[in-house]
């Protein structure tokens, strides 16, 4: 090889980006992050080979950090479903020296700002057609910690008297709460034409809420 062959040969190696070497826990990161991304495009249903190449990593390198796919799921759904619980959404729905429905609408406007993500949204729906716990973890999670403490939020600004929620209650909440989860499911999911001032589709939702509700507790 002449010299100045040679020389070719050393710019060409010296201009190949080098490969990053990760350490191991930003290595694990790495999957988790991109198989979130992955399930929300594809779904649950296909296995690890596919999703190993997607991920541009081999399948026992993914059996090294994830021994089985439920693994994985399992920490796609803290990734991306736990890490972004926010605790202070808890205290506020139930901080008295404010109104609730002055309560209820900085909290849909928080909660909404973290799940109206085409990956949060099409992760949780691909997890409910495949029957996968997540669903039914998430929804326990939303039950709990947020319908529940607005039933009685409510209750207590209408001045009744406090008791534990009744199924009737926590479905009331649950067509608030719904109704404006499915206005990010009809944007990032159906694609279809939405309120895009979202603040007034909150305001819209609690207004309605709010007036229901009144006039369920006002029956005999």
């Amino acid at each position: 090889m002449t010299g100045m062959a040679c020389a070719a040969v050393e710019e060409l190696a010296a201009a190949k980006p080098k490969q990053r070497r990760l350490s191991p826990e930003r290595r694990r990161a790495e999957i988790i992050e991109r198989a979130a991304e992955f399930f929300a495009e594809e779904g649950f249903e296909r296995g690890t080979r596919d999703l190993a190449a997607s991920l541009g990593v081999t399948q026992p390198l993914l059996y090294r950090y994830f021994p089985s796919k439920d693994d994985l799921v399992g920490e796609v759904y803290s990734h991306v479903y736990l890490r972004r619980w926010n605790p202070d959404w808890e205290a506020l729905l139930v901080d008295r020296s404010m109104s609730l429905r002055e309560r209820l609408r900085r909290f849909y406007g928080a909660y909404t700002a973290v799940i109206f993500t085409r990956e949060w949204i099409r992760i949780y729906l691909f997890a409910g057609l495949k029957g996968i716990d997540l669903n039914r973890r998430y929804i326990g999670l939303v039950e709990d910690r947020l319908l529940r403490p607005i039933v009685n939020e409510f209750r207590h600004e209408a001045e009744l008297p406090e008791k534990e929620p009744n199924p009737t209650e926590i479905e009331l909440a649950w067509l608030l709460h719904g109704g404006i989860f499915y206005h990010g499911v009809r944007k990032h999911v159906f694609g279809s034409p939405v309120l895009e001032d979202q603040e007034t589709m909150i305001a819209n939702a609690l207004d309605t809420f709010l007036e229901g509700a009144r006039r369920l507790y006002a029956r005999p």
